[in-house]
């Protein structure tokens, strides 16, 4: 709980305590402004998240420091920097990955003292880190609120006055914001991220003063939702080749586009953040290879630990530029087509979504162009409650229909079912146990048909389709089908071992045999990165020489996915 001061009270030093309670404090000022803050959000994009995005920043920043205190008496040091790590691992959007970088900027100075004239220093370094970080800075933002609060507070002195005079030049500079980027001008409002920040600074004047700040004055007035957005770009129908005698409609297992994809205008379509694990040198060129792909690109992190965000068109080449610069994990792909059909502010939710735990970068994109939230998944590295919940939030409807794709995730995942349906969100879960069946449900996904009627659909389809995944086993073990050796191959059909071989291929040609054995009229195919290149083709011709009647999809995975799944309908 924080500390409350004494009338007349004010701290003369940021310790470990106080810092604690700023942390508590900025998220619960957060939690109460995050829906007027999601209303005013219109840039840089139109899609209502940023007081979401940087209320579950300062959330994954607060449980940081809770975690310290849990286990020791922490100092200083240890807190601040408990505080910038968490956030840098639960960033979420644009707005909270800055805000996770000042953070970071601060961390260093706060380190070495919590007097004012050190808070000074912290606040010129967090907005100089958070400006160098973004690629291509732009004023009227939460970097221009950022360094308003530092210059405010250059002279150093006293730490509330120094907490005063931040957050009085914070929202001096935020009350500009509306009058330096047009967007904001012709929306009536002030710039969301820089509003968010502003809110930070007054949880820090209540910590360190014990009185709650004086609400900024904004030349607009009060705080309003931005009107209805301008035009729209339409992206062309997307179908699949129907098979002879198929009826009209994508194919059992063959995604489709949603026949409208509402883009912003002249803005890319996806918004991609995954954490990475990687060198200086090879951030500098992934920055660089990034920037030309698309927009809104930050780059915040140090030490061999960054985290990623960018705006593109193409979702499966900004996670392979993180492959090819290092280890890129907890990837999450967002699509904006549904944010720019309520935009702006998306205070009006759409009715229906879905949300998809998928293996590997390469499905993914598949499923967020076929109008899924997706939540990437490893191995060894299955998503948290939390992880699906935030999902659930991020598809921002009213109705959810949530494929976990895993036989593990099924308690995990109806458990975060229920907390968003405390919130008010419908949820429906589909106990999909592999990907393939996931790709079967949404293949039949229709949200213009009634709720119940769509998710029987999907729970058909999903329920139809049986599932094999082949993987190589690391260690000599008993299976059901025999002892096997480190490194073969294993087959498994329905989750358990039906094969053990030595080649990839073979093994997988005599899965595929016992799976038709039992009939089916399609055969999907997800491969892997690091499967041999002329895996799939082969088992295509495979189907096609010996079952006439029965059509073969194949997905690639990308890289993070076992080495093939195999889904029999």
């Amino acid at each position: 709980m924080p500390r409350a001061l004494q009338p007349s009270e004010e701290l003369a030093e940021l310790d470990a305590a106080a810092l604690r309670t700023w942390s508590a404090r900025t998220l619960d000022a957060l939690g109460r402004e995050r829906e007027e803050i999601d209303a005013i959000n219109v840039y840089p994009v139109a899609d209502g998240d940023t007081g979401t995005n940087l209320y579950l920043t300062a959330e994954a920043a607060h449980q940081a420091v809770e975690a310290v205190f849990a286990a020791s008496a922490p100092d200083t040091a240890e807190t601040v920097r408990a505080m910038a790590h968490g956030a840098l691992l639960g960033a979420r959007g644009n707005s909270g990955t800055i805000l996770s970088q000042l953070l970071r900027g601060m961390a260093g100075v706060l380190a070495e003292g919590g007097d004012g004239d050190h808070l000074a220093r912290a606040l010129a370094e967090a907005a100089a880190a958070a400006r160098q970080a973004v690629a291509r800075p732009v004023d009227g933002t939460i970097l221009t609120v950022a360094a308003a609060a530092a210059v405010a507070c250059a002279g150093g002195g006293p730490l509330a006055q120094v907490a005063r005079a931040a957050h009085e030049g914070a929202g001096t500079a935020l009350a500009a914001t509306s009058g330096q980027l047009d967007v904001l001008a012709r929306a009536g409002v002030v710039d969301a991220g820089g509003r968010g920040l502003v809110a930070v600074l007054g949880a820090l004047v209540e910590t360190v003063t014990g009185e709650p700040p004086r609400p900024p004055v904004t030349d607009t007035g009060a705080v309003r939702a931005a009107p209805a957005a301008g035009a729209v770009r339409t992206a062309p129908d997307s179908g699949a080749v129907r098979p002879p005698g198929r009826a009209p409609g994508p194919a059992p297992g063959v995604l489709a586009a949603p026949d409208q994809k509402c883009l912003p205008e002249d803005g890319p379509a996806y918004e991609v953040i995954y954490l990475l694990e990687a060198d200086d040198e090879a951030v500098a060129l992934l920055r660089a290879r990034l920037d030309a792909l698309g927009d809104s690109l930050v780059v915040v992190g140090g030490d061999g630990l960054w985290n990623v965000h960018v705006h593109v068109d193409d979702p499966g080449a900004a996670v392979e530029a993180g492959v090819e610069a290092g280890r890129p994990h907890r990837i999450r792909v967002s699509h904006f087509a549904a944010d720019a059909a309520t935009s702006p502010g998306r205070t009006e939710r759409a009715q229906r979504a879905v949300v998809a735990v998928v293996p590997g970068e390469g499905l993914a994109g598949l499923c967020a162009e076929a109008g899924a939230t997706t939540v990437r998944t490893r191995p060894g590295e299955p998503p948290e409650g939390d992880e699906l919940l935030d999902a659930i939030r991020r598809a921002h409807a009213r109705e959810v229909v949530l494929l976990p794709n895993d036989t593990d995730l099924r308690g995990t995942a109806a458990e975060a079912a229920e907390r968003a349906r405390a919130e008010g969100i419908r949820v429906a879960l589909i106990p999909t146990r592999a990907a393939v069946q996931g790709i079967a449900a949404l293949a039949v996904h229709e949200p213009d048909r009634r709720f119940d009627e769509d998710v029987v659909a999907m729970t058909a389809a999903a329920g139809a389709t049986r599932y094999a995944e082949l993987a190589v086993a690391e260690h000599r073990s008993f299976t059901s089908a025999g002892v096997c050796q480190a490194g073969d191959v294993l087959g498994l059909i329905e989750g358990d071992v039906a094969v053990i071989g030595k080649d990839l291929t073979e093994t997988a040609r005599t899965v595929l045999d016992r799976m038709l054995s039992a009939g089916g009229e399609l055969v999907t195919l997800v491969v892997a990165d690091d499967t041999p290149p002329g895996l799939a083709p082969d088992l295509e011709h495979h189907v096609r020489r010996g079952y006439l009647a029965v059509d073969t999809t194949t997905y690639h995975a990308g890289a993070g996915a076992p080495p093939l799944l195999i889904g029999v309908e």
